[in-house]
């Protein structure tokens, strides 16, 4: 089948924007007097956004989706279900019946009605829509008045003092300490980017819900992991944050108010702080609260369609909405704290998957990025053919095995080619700053 979106223009854009945004920000602080130049290879940016197939853990592929997480017959149409974590398998369990009578279920129940009990009891089913339905839905109109990368200006904060940095590789991020508050891909992606260039990454999880495994080996690199009750151990967090310069979020846009991690309230605790937000239908709507993944939002959105057919949905070759707006969130940081550095102010940036999502469905014109269309203004951009995976794999023993991995694709000249360190166990680390 020939594929009728464009997710190679969309990887490009992507990772083009997060590394001109990279080395914007390592001209500043190494008073350089031009913009390195910066590089986008096909085979790279194709490699990468489909890192998670590309893994091998001692010789062993990783299980990206399991048994339950799939599409699903209904008596009207399609709906497509996410059940890696054992809760979300659980939930929809408890709604659909035993696993070995779940295709007779699904077949005697409408799309939306999966669709509306399935998330009533906290798990995910989404009903395969077509773009046309998918834009006259409530969410859909909500998002498409919002540009695809939301800034907010906090406060007043003073300007942001970057120490000067020197030497090979250049380090853009060096310095700054990220509490990763993320999970799955598109978080983890952004953090991990951030983590390449430089920065003290710290990834924060609950104790009580274990990442996968596999997903955490893909995403861990550069960072270390550790567990943390925000309840009970607010002291440990709090401690954490007063010295920390990014806080990037993953979880349904208002989960962390209750532990005072909305923007603004992170803001007074800690002025000049820039606060990522990463969520799967936007921070706005009836839907702002879902749960939701890359697969989920494909279906939802049309894409699986647009990729198949209502009779046969589809998807697109990679989790592109994930990994692009994981590299997009990247470059947010690094520009706000590059903007900080002339007028201040605490920042908070959001992204949606969903909005990603109607960006590629417009055919990701130019300039329709709410600021990425600057990429290429500066320092020379170039494209290098794609010539398969094998030269943008790399190994490396870890504390995890011997793993075979994806090379980020963010290039610019003087820049890293690689991560510090592998990936450790999950939530192994001590909750402090290195």
């Amino acid at each position: 089948m020939v594929r009728r979106l464009v997710v190679r223009e969309l990887a490009r854009a992507c990772v083009g924007a997060c590394a001109q945004a990279a080395a914007e920000l390592a001209t500043l602080r190494a008073g350089l007097a031009e913009v390195p130049g910066v590089r986008v290879d096909d085979g790279a940016v194709a490699t990468a956004f489909t890192s998670e197939r590309h893994l091998l853990i001692n010789g062993r592929a990783p299980v990206n989706f399991a048994p339950l997480s799939r599409f699903w017959r209904t008596a009207d149409g399609w709906v497509r279900t996410h059940a890696n974590y054992p809760h979300h398998r659980e939930r929809l369990l408890r709604v659909m019946g035993p696993t070995d009578s779940l295709e007779a279920a699904f077949a005697e129940r409408s799309s939306l009605e999966v669709e509306e009990a399935v998330y009533a009891a906290g798990g995910l089913a989404v009903a395969l829509r077509t773009p046309e339905e998918w834009a006259a839905h409530e969410q859909a109109v909500e998002l498409a008045e919002r540009p695809l990368i939301e800034r907010e200006r906090l406060d007043c904060a003073p300007a942001r003092v970057l120490a000067p940095i020197a030497g090979a590789p250049l380090l853009p991020a060096a310095g700054l300490r990220v509490l990763d508050l993320t999970r799955v891909i598109a978080g983890p992606v952004a953090t991990r980017t951030l983590a390449l260039l430089g920065a003290d990454v710290l990834r924060i999880d609950p104790p009580h819900v274990p990442e996968l495994p596999d997903q955490h080996a893909d995403t861990g690199f550069g960072k270390r992991s550790a567990t943390l009750d925000l309840a009970a151990d607010r002291d440990a967090f709090e401690e954490l944050l007063a010295t920390a310069d990014v806080v990037v979020t993953g979880y349904r846009p208002g989960a962390l108010d209750r532990f005072g991690l909305s923007p603004r309230a992170l803001a007074e605790r800690r002025p000049g702080i820039v606060v990522a937000q990463l969520s799967a239908w936007g921070a706005y709507g009836p839907w702002s609260e879902r749960r939701g993944f890359d697969s989920l939002v494909q279906v939802a959105t049309g894409i699986a369609v647009v990729e198949g057919s209502m009779e046969q949905p589809g998807a697109l070759p990679a989790q592109a909405l994930d990994h692009g707006t994981g590299y997009l969130l990247a470059a947010e940081v690094l520009r706000a704290v590059r903007e900080q550095s002339d007028d201040g102010g605490s920042r908070c940036v959001r992204l949606a998957l969903a909005r990603t999502a109607q960006w590629l469905l417009e055919g990701v014109p130019d300039g329709s990025a709410g600021g990425i269309g600057r990429f290429g203004a500066a320092g020379q951009v170039t494209h290098a053919a794609y010539d398969g995976p094998d030269a943008w794999l790399a190994e490396t023993d870890s504390g995890i095995g011997r793993l075979r991995y994806a090379r980020s694709p963010v290039s610019f000249v003087g820049g890293p080619v690689d991560w510090a360190r592998p990936p450790g166990p999950w939530g192994v680390d001590s909750a402090r700053w290195e």
